[in-house]
């Protein structure tokens, strides 16, 4: 016990331990060494992180922004007539039961059905929670109302109405990301460069996983559809914007500034020692060309799921335009709104946004209105308001695609014949059960730009004040700076291999270029996809 206790004293006397905020770290005062370990490098910004979980997992059921932004009851929908309504319309009595049908020899009933003209009405109710979340009752009731409906339109309904708990989650977690980023940009901002890790960039690739997920989600419903050429579309467009997506990354820096050259180039200045200490030299080019083919690869996937919200937004722009004509300033933020993408296109357009800003022309002199820092960073403020405008013009997209279930009730009785009445309850039911997908597909685009946006700023080394920011370096410091000790084993030295391996390939330079690519073609693919889907509904969809 006694020669314990004096090991112990020998190593207090030995270490002298000093607790920083956020990190422990010793220094060994026998070697006289001041090299720093450190056992914790997140700190304050984990407690935060944990407090956000916590906090997202309790307040879900009672407090949701998701929620909040469909189901407050400024939005409402369209009820179905009721069978007994339609019977009256058409002069019908109630069915018999079944054992009078049997008694009189007629197993079964003809379908119910009615003249597409008659003259019912729909009525409206707002759309609230209660609604949303009333899953199963509301597949009991148009099982109901349908009667005699096989169980494949049953389990559709089922799964369109799941959407509302992913929609929820998705759209919640984002909230809380940025949220986390906030406070962490605070924090740091307030307490200077610090050595830790910015843990705003684990949640901001967590929302950019999500968003990628729920594309994949959404873009399957059209894929399982057997009929109606959605998959025909979705390959067609994946192949067209894998063509525009390698034709852009041609483009030169002078006129598309992305920056994807110098970033490629900082990445093989840093690799090539990496590849030529293992004898792969030969193999740069090919990474390189591995990149860009990976970029164009990545561009035709994102392209295939924009198509489809990118024609919806064309459709709902149009109706929310139509229903919003004695209000001149919502129909200016709706025209701002759609035109966004095409802002974000003239941002890196370098003649035309910095080349004018840095060299203004005033009659036969030009002066300069902003720097090349303060254009980065007014370029990254104009994006989040860019988002922040179209997520203002949520809700009359949102009421805009909920009326269409007057618009198509309206198109029927301009048609001739009879209609069976479960016919016409589908098609006022069907709008109401896929809003929660209409939602997903206005969302995530804006969530997916703003994450991209929050990245381009934090990883590419940008800032939000317009002063200058430091100069990065194309050679970023090695991870493995200090000399090799003898103590350390073959597993330690591999990773710390690894580690300066991804510290040459991930510069922020190459950042740069991976985000500004991703953001601009964002907003391309939703420019084009939207153009098309307002050529497609003002002049092929009536034909």
């Amino acid at each position: 016990e006694k020669h314990r206790w004096t090991d112990l004293g020998s190593l207090r006397d030995n270490f002298r331990w000093r607790k920083t905020w956020g990190t422990v770290s010793w220094v060994n005062s026998e070697a006289g060494s001041s090299a720093e370990t450190q056992l914790a490098v997140l700190g304050v910004q984990l407690v935060v992180t944990l407090l956000t979980a916590t906090l997202m997992h309790r307040l879900a059921p009672h407090c949701s922004f998701a929620r909040w932004l469909l189901c407050n009851g400024s939005l409402f929908r369209y009820k179905h007539p009721s069978e007994e309504e339609l019977r009256a319309l058409a002069g019908k009595q109630k069915p018999r039961g079944r054992k009078e049908r049997r008694a009189s020899g007629c197993i079964e009933e003809k379908p119910f059905s009615v003249p597409r003209d008659a003259p019912f009405q729909l009525e409206t109710c707002p759309l609230t929670a209660v609604d949303a979340l009333a899953l199963h009752t509301l597949v009991e009731l148009v099982g109901s109302l349908l009667g005699g409906l096989s169980w494949g339109l049953s389990g559709v309904l089922s799964a369109v109405l799941r959407f509302f708990l992913e929609y929820q989650w998705f759209v919640d977690f984002a909230v809380y990301s940025g949220g986390v980023y906030l406070f962490t940009e605070a924090y740091r901002y307030v307490l200077g460069p610090a050595k830790e890790a910015n843990i705003a960039v684990f949640w901001c690739l967590l929302t950019i996983a999500f968003s990628v997920k729920v594309f994949l989600t959404v873009t399957r419903l059209y894929f399982s559809a057997e009929e109606g050429g959605e998959r025909s579309v979705c390959l067609t467009f994946a192949f067209l914007f894998l063509l525009l997506a390698m034709l852009a990354q041609v483009v030169r820096e002078e006129t598309l500034e992305l920056g994807l050259e110098p970033g490629l180039d900082s990445m093989s200045q840093n690799l090539e020692p990496l590849l030529k200490m293992q004898g792969w030299d030969w193999a740069l080019p090919l990474v390189k060309l591995a990149i860009r083919v990976g970029l164009a690869v990545v561009g035709s996937m994102l392209g295939a799921f924009l198509t489809f919200p990118g024609l919806r937004l064309a459709q709902t722009h149009h109706d929310a335009l139509t229903m919003s004509e004695d209000r001149p300033m919502l129909q200016l933020l709706l025209h701002t709104s759609f035109l966004s993408p095409l802002f974000v296109l003239w941002l890196w357009t370098k003649p035309m946004a910095r080349d004018f800003l840095h060299q203004a022309p005033l009659g036969r002199t030009s002066f300069s209105l902003l720097s090349d820092s303060a254009f980065d960073s007014l370029r990254l403020w104009v994006l989040v308001v860019l988002c922040l405008l179209r997520l203002a013009v949520t809700r009359p997209h949102l009421q805009a695609y909920l009326c269409l279930a007057k618009t198509r009730v309206e198109q029927l009785r301009r048609e001739a014949g009879r209609i069976e009445a479960r016919e016409i309850q589908q098609r006022v039911v069907r709008v109401y059960c896929y809003v929660t997908v209409v939602s997903l597909q206005y969302l995530t685009p804006l969530i997916l730009t703003l994450n991209c946006t929050l990245l381009l700023k934090t990883l590419g080394g940008y800032s939000w004040g317009l002063g200058p920011v430091p100069t990065l370096s194309p050679t970023p410091p090695s991870a493995h700076d200090g000399p090799v000790g003898p103590e350390e084993d073959e597993a330690q030295q591999a990773a710390a291999l690894i580690a300066g391996a991804l510290g040459s390939l991930l510069t922020p330079l190459f950042l740069r270029g991976v985000f500004a690519f991703l953001i601009w073609w964002i907003a391309a693919c939703q420019l084009l996809s939207s153009l098309f889907g307002l050529y497609f509904h003002q002049h092929l969809a009536g034909s």
